[in-house]
């Protein structure tokens, strides 16, 4: 099976290169965040058409996450219990629950969307408690949070900030912890497996990123190759993020 990840910053504006990802890469199933769009607007008929199920949870805004299938789809939940904000989507697709996560940002550590952010990974935590034990599982998705100093181009430039402090980064740690496996894709042609690239200042073209983009597996899958899509990072109008995709075998 494989299986793919991607915050596409607006489907809206990266429909065309979606459709395209979807025909050239053929995940089975990809996980997708920050569609910026309602339930009614997200283009159904076209992602139909490339031989998908969809299930979808947005308001419109900044944030919202979709699944979508090839494999079969039966929506679990479309809410993070305490949460509010259209983040989260878990489904069962082909013998696999696959969840989507589209993780607050956290704006400044003095912000209070950053005990908001921590407050949402630990009610991600809690949610992992429901799943019924053996059940093979992902979650995917934008966490925007680096695991490690070797996640950020420059540590330097990132002290006294989120995505990097010690809290998010326990909150991440928890997740492994429950008992999955933080699947880290080769890179590519470079040697750092960041899926994060600001826009400004040439940040793609100098490798200037992050690994905030995140596959975390249970037992029971066995990853048979795991990669960056640094290709969709490229040409005109892309996302700044780019896709994880795995290829991985269930009940292994």
């Amino acid at each position: 099976m494989r299986i793919a990840t991607w915050n596409v910053n607006s489907i809206g504006a990266r429909l065309p290169r979606l459709l395209d990802w979807l025909e050239t890469r053929q995940p089975d199933v990809a996980a997708l965040q920050e569609t910026k769009c309602a339930d009614a607007s997200f283009p159904h008929a076209e992602v139909a058409a490339a031989g998908y199920e969809v299930m979808h949870v947005g308001d419109g805004r900044w944030n919202g996450v979709a699944i979508l299938s090839r494999v079969g789809l039966e929506p679990v939940s479309s809410a993070l219990p305490g949460m509010t904000e259209p983040r989260y989507a878990s489904a069962e697709c082909g013998g696999l629950r696959v969840t989507s996560v589209y993780v607050p940002n956290g704006r400044a550590v003095e912000d209070p969307q950053y005990p908001y952010k921590l407050a949402w990974f630990a009610a991600l935590r809690a949610s992992l408690d429901q799943v019924p034990v053996g059940t093979p599982q992902v979650l995917m998705g934008d966490f925007n949070v680096a695991r490690t100093d070797a996640d950020v181009w420059d540590p330097r430039l990132f002290v006294g900030s989120t995505h990097v402090t010690p809290e998010e980064r326990s909150a991440m740690d928890a997740l492994v912890a429950a008992g999955l496996t933080d699947v880290v894709a080769r890179p590519g042609k470079n040697d750092r497996p960041y899926t994060y690239w600001d826009y400004r200042a040439g940040r793609f073209h100098s490798d200037q990123g992050m690994r905030i983009d995140y596959v975390l597996a249970s037992d029971g899958i066995r990853v048979d190759d795991a990669y960056v899509d640094r290709e969709a990072r490229k040409g005109k109008l892309p996302s700044d993020h780019a896709p994880i995709v795995v290829d991985c075998t269930l009940g292994s």
